[in-house]
């Protein structure tokens, strides 16, 4: 049967159209679900369900409330109803953050500080480390995992299904096609990468969309499931809106008026993921989950605005440590919020959802997983101080590339030639090279290239400096360096900056196995490491400065990350 996406324009009052089944019409499903719940008067969980969307490089500005151009009803009416995250931060870069949301612990803590988990590294996110679904299925939780990973691979005690999923469907790697869920690592380094739980998921490929194929996997769960006999977590981890930019056309009609075409794709490819959102929303209604669910959105990181996002007004994009690698899109949508119709501008983290999802599913946090995360449940649905007072952004020892840093710079207390950045209250310390700064104007009326267009609107900073300090609630913008004007400060931040530094464990970033090539595994990315028995790979690699030019383009034209990609414009 040819499976057509249907616009919300034409359910009239249903959810979807039989087209979005998986593999039974609705009313089938509605019949299997009710001989599933059996009694309607069984005493339901007090346990809320949990519904997780974690939305891939959508910028800061690339949501309706925050005054973009791009349309996204259903998203700004689930944040008008609920909380809005208007001092939320994330990881700049995929891995980083989907670790610290598995985990509540920030990257120095997991040895994940450097880059991103590539699909032809030995690595993964350490085994040691307890996850949040995992967690939550102590606590009585079916556990579900739809979309994408990224946190390694190589072998199978690393697969979602291993990590405390009970059911997994989408791919392992950052990024792929749309359509094919085919991803090049190289020449030579092509697979496949679609996965239902720990195989390959070729019987699933019928060449649907991405966004539209996991949501019809998740109301796929909803519909399964008896939410009165057993609480739901419910991770979808959108590969919208990354790149490559891909979408069905009649999306693209919406945006005809934006001559940039990368604009004009990712903009579409926004709305088609808003769309999927309203149609799980209805899912949770139709099937009795919405009463008792708290919906959290988040973004990954910040947009990359080579590949058509906006982070605007915000400095830099993602793979930056200024505020728009970092700060993100974020909100709660649930009937059990307190203060609803509200904006919580107290500072949350991403480490924060374990502990506060935890807490919320009624488990236990044991002393032994030294979390980085605080609960912050009450901040959000009540409007209580938060009780986060400080972020580590990160610090990493491998990325020492700025040319005059030094002890002497750092007041003897750090080597500020370290990447490393620091919130405490109010002031954001930076050291070392954070990526590309410049603030990037929308390009929506633009048809040329977005390096072209900029050349003499770029604001030049000392490519000398090594260490920055901004009051971010006066100046949430980063245009005005405060370092020389309050060296205490910046001494008392450097302090508590070495402090975090003595916790950290030594980075994972082993290089790179030929056995991951695809061709060896049958044409699909997956593991190839022996579980047992197999030595385990180093964990560190010298800085890879010896990268050519041709490599750090490629990489930024992927939108994949690390931080090589954040100097692509100046390279260009």
């Amino acid at each position: 049967m040819f499976i057509l996406w249907v616009p919300v324009s034409l359910f009239l009052g249903f959810i979807v159209s039989q087209t979005w089944s998986v593999q039974m019409p609705w009313d089938t499903w509605d019949a299997k679900l009710l001989r599933n719940r059996g009694n309607e008067f069984d005493k339901a969980s007090s346990q809320p369900h949990i519904v997780f969307i974690l939305v891939d490089d959508q910028g800061f500005r690339d949501v309706g409330y925050h005054g973009s151009e791009i349309k996204t009803p259903t998203l700004d009416r689930l944040a008008a109803e609920g909380v809005k995250l208007e001092n939320y931060y994330v990881q700049p870069l995929c891995s980083p953050s989907r670790s610290q949301l598995m985990t509540g612990r920030y990257q120095i803590h997991t040895g994940l500080q450097h880059s991103i988990i590539r699909a032809t590294q030995p690595n993964c996110l350490p085994l040691e480390n307890v996850t949040l679904p995992q967690k939550l299925k102590q606590a009585g939780y079916s556990t579900h995992m739809v979309g994408k990973w990224h946190l390694g691979f190589y072998k199978r005690g690393c697969l979602p299904t291993k990590r405390g999923f009970d059911t997994f469907f989408g791919s392992l790697l950052g990024s792929g096609d749309y359509y094919s869920h085919y991803k090049c690592e190289g020449p030579g380094m092509c697979g496949y990468d679609l996965y239902e739980g720990e195989e390959a998921a070729w019987e699933q490929d019928r060449g649907l969309y991405s966004t539209m194929m996991l949501t019809r996997k998740a109301i796929s769960i909803l519909a399964n499931h008896n939410p009165r006999k057993q609480p739901l977590f419910l991770y979808l981890a959108y590969q919208a809106v990354h790149s490559p930019l891909q979408v069905p056309d009649r999306y693209l009609e919406r945006y005809k008026g934006i001559p940039n075409l990368h604009r004009r794709k990712y903009a579409a490819m926004v709305s088609c993921l808003d769309e999927a959102i309203h149609n799980l929303t209805l899912a949770l209604k139709r099937y009795g989950y919405y009463d008792n669910t708290v919906i959290v959105y988040s973004s990954d990181n910040g947009g990359q605005p080579l590949a058509g996002g906006s982070n605007w007004p915000l400095r830099g994009s993602k793979a930056t440590y200024w505020e728009g690698g970092i700060r993100a899109v974020g909100f709660v949508h649930s009937p059990l919020l307190v203060n609803k119709g509200t904006k919580c501008r107290s500072l949350v983290h991403i480490t924060d959802w374990f502990p506060t999802l935890v807490t919320l599913g009624e488990g236990t946090l044991d002393e032994d997983l030294s979390l980085d995360g605080y609960d912050v449940w009450e901040a959000i649905s009540e409007g209580r101080p938060s009780p986060r007072q400080d972020i580590l952004h990160n610090i990493d020892p491998i990325y020492i590339r700025a040319k005059n840093g030094s002890w002497k710079a750092g007041y003897g207390l750090w080597n500020t030639a370290i990447r490393a950045a620091l919130r405490v209250g109010n002031w954001k310390l930076l050291t070392g090279v954070p990526g590309y700064s410049d603030w990037v104007p929308p390009q929506t009326f633009s048809k040329q290239r977005l390096t072209n267009r900029w050349h003499n609107e770029r604001v030049h900073w000392d490519r000398g400096k090594s260490i920055w300090l901004f009051n971010i609630t006066a100046d949430p913008y980063e245009r005005v360096d405060l370092s020389q004007r309050y060296p205490h400060i910046v001494r008392k931040m450097l302090t508590r900056l070495a402090q975090f530094n003595k916790t950290a464990v030594p980075v994972r970033y082993p290089a790179k196995d030929l056995r991951s090539n695809p061709q060896y595994n049958g044409g699909v990315w997956g593991p190839w490491f022996k579980d047992t028995g197999e030595e385990q790979p180093s964990l560190m690699t010298q800085p890879q400065d010896h990268l050519s030019i041709d490599i750090l383009l490629k990489e930024c034209e992927r939108g994949d990350g690390g931080p090589d990609s954040t100097c692509c414009l100046q390279l260009k």
